[in-house]
């Protein structure tokens, strides 16, 4: 039960801090959004480091360095560059295709089978989800062109990629290993500030003291609230539950964006409304 609540947890914070993060894309590039959460959230989880037995835990700090390198540092950026294209509740939407690529992942790589229930509900997730995405919704607030649409939802597929492949790395470790959640975050926060360094410039401290002071909080609530937070409970997901059901229930997070559509500019129809309830559904089944 508790690998349930940490996993719709995720899913909430994860796509409030969404919302909050797209509008700071225009203060900073994606990659700079991305480092800068990245480094106060490590910050913010710093005392963790001191539980370390470095010198027996070298293999899995590796598998967690990499995987922070292509979720956090990779995935991340593409995730940020698709909010900023095509919105949140878009961005959030295109996860439809990842419940079946985790499963899949799951069964191939970690030897997890799952009983009919389970992909039935993850089939009905997937599709209700996919619906979701291609409704047609009128923007009052930006017209987004084809090209950024296309854009969009291409930094966004990539990014799911990237979270799937990063969530396998971590259940590996996280179920073969002593490390706690707590301290595979840490490291994968650590993986991720290493393969952004690059992006550190000066221009970065620059914008980060110009902006506004309500900005600032903005950004620290987002950054506790998504990275912090929300990658500490996926981290308690990968623990407790297989692969593909966690991600399931962590890819909730488009029901989840509806909330802040209108405050995107986005009207709803009441297709979008009927995908919600089969997605529901969906959920419901796989606990069957």
């Amino acid at each position: 039960m508790f690998g349930i609540i940490s996993a719709l947890g995720a899913a909430s914070s994860w796509t409030y801090a969404c919302y909050l993060w797209r509008q700071q894309t225009k203060y900073f590039s994606a990659a700079q959004i991305n480092i800068t959460k990245n480094i106060i959230a490590f910050i913010i989880f710093f005392p963790v480091i001191l539980t370390f037995d470095f010198q027996s835990s070298v293999k899995d700090i590796f598998i967690l360095f990499l995987s922070g390198i292509i979720g956090i540092s990779i995935g991340d950026t593409f995730y940020i560059i698709s909010l900023k294209k095509i919105g949140t509740r878009r961005t959030l939407t295109v996860e439809a295709l990842s419940p079946i690529i985790a499963t899949v992942v799951g069964a191939i790589f970690l030897k997890e089978i799952l009983p009919f229930n389970v992909w039935a509900g993850v089939f009905i997730v997937s599709i209700s989800l996919v619906g979701v995405a291609f409704q047609k919704t009128i923007n009052t607030q930006h017209i987004t062109s084809n090209k950024d649409r296309k854009e969009g939802f291409m930094f966004a597929i990539l990014s799911v990629l990237c979270a799937v492949i990063a969530a396998a790395l971590s259940r590996f470790v996280l179920i073969n290993s002593d490390l706690n959640p707590f301290q595979t975050t840490e490291v994968r926060l650590l993986g991720s500030i290493f393969a952004l360094l690059p992006f550190l410039r000066k221009k970065l401290t620059y914008s980060v003291r110009k902006i506004p002071f309500k900005n600032k909080l903005s950004l620290l609530f987002a950054t506790f609230l998504g990275t912090n937070i929300g990658i500490l409970l996926q981290q308690n997901v990968f623990k407790l539950l297989p692969i593909g059901l966690g991600w399931t229930l962590l890819s909730t997070s488009p029901i989840m964006a509806l909330f802040f559509a209108r405050a995107e500019g986005e009207e709803l129809n009441w297709k979008t409304y009927v995908l919600t309830a089969t997605t529901i559904l969906g959920v419901g089944i796989v606990f069957i």
